[in-house]
Order: C-alpha cells, then structure tokens, then sequence
C-alpha cells in the first residue's frame, strides 16, 4: 500500500498538531479504498470508554475525503458540502479502529463518497456518506503556503 502525504496542522493527518490525531493514511488501489489503523485515547472520549461523536465524526470526514486521491493527486482535493452520519455502535476508545473511505462516484466538480469505522472483527461502529465538492479558487490560493507542508511524512 502507497502511504498518502499529509499535513502539518490537519487535526486528522498533522504531524506538528500536538492535539492532533497524526493519522497515517494509505492507498490501497488493489481494493480502491484508502485506509488507516489507529487507536483513539481516552483524551478524546465523549463518555468514558466511549471515542466523541466529534471525533468519529472528524475521522470519517477525512477519510471518505481522502478516498477522492486514488483519482488523482492533491490537485483533486475536494472540500465537505454535506456528510451524513450514521452512529451503528460505540467507538471504543484504547481500540485499534480501522477507518476506510471509498470512491462511490467523481464527476468533474464533486464526487460522492464512503466512510466507515471497523473494529478488528469487521464490525462497524459508524459509516458515512459525504459529498465533496471542487473548492473555488480563493480558497486554493489561500492554502498556496501550506503546501509545502504536504507530503509523505516518515511514521
């Protein structure tokens, strides 16, 4: 699997975020899907034992957006017009999660896409389905000095 780059402050994927997630993203072309594995602590718990809705929320986002990258490269990135959330079961917390995004449809300037937040027995805490749309060109100049900051970093 091809690791995707990531950021310098994204609260997912941030390497210098010290409240960040530091998320490694990957490539599965095999599968068509990106994924991740990662362990959500207690310091981002809504109840105890229990991952925030925010915070699931937040995940599932990322990677359903990311999902878009296996069509291209950081060109093709594409901002959230609408995310619906579906909460199956508690996340749990101090879990390895396993959090996949899936290109469901790209058209020119949006695209339709998949997310879910598997436990290591396949079950599924939460999914998604956003829609992701072409930024307009104010907000890509506006992201022009950070883009030094994207690439792939070392785990």
């Amino acid at each position: 699997m091809e690791k995707q780059p990531g950021s310098r402050m994204c609260f997912i994927c941030g390497r210098q975020n010290p409240v960040g997630l530091k998320a490694d993203i990957y490539n599965d072309l095999d599968r068509r899907q990106v994924s991740c594995e990662l362990v959500i602590g207690e310091e981002y718990q809504g109840y105890p034992g229990v991952v925030h809705g925010g915070i699931v929320a937040a995940l599932l986002d990322e990677i359903s957006g990311r999902a878009i990258l296996l069509e291209g490269g950081p060109e093709n990135l594409m901002v959230t017009l609408k995310l619906e959330i579906r909460y199956r079961k508690p996340t749990p917390t101090h879990t390895p999660l396993l959090v996949v995004g899936t290109l469901v449809q790209l058209g020119k300037a949006r695209a339709k896409v998949h997310g879910e937040i598997r436990l290591a027995d396949g079950t599924v805490t939460a999914e998604a389905e956003a829609v992701v749309v072409r930024p307009p060109d104010s907000v890509r100049t506006a992201w022009a000095d950070e883009q030094q900051y994207w690439k792939v970093y070392d785990s």
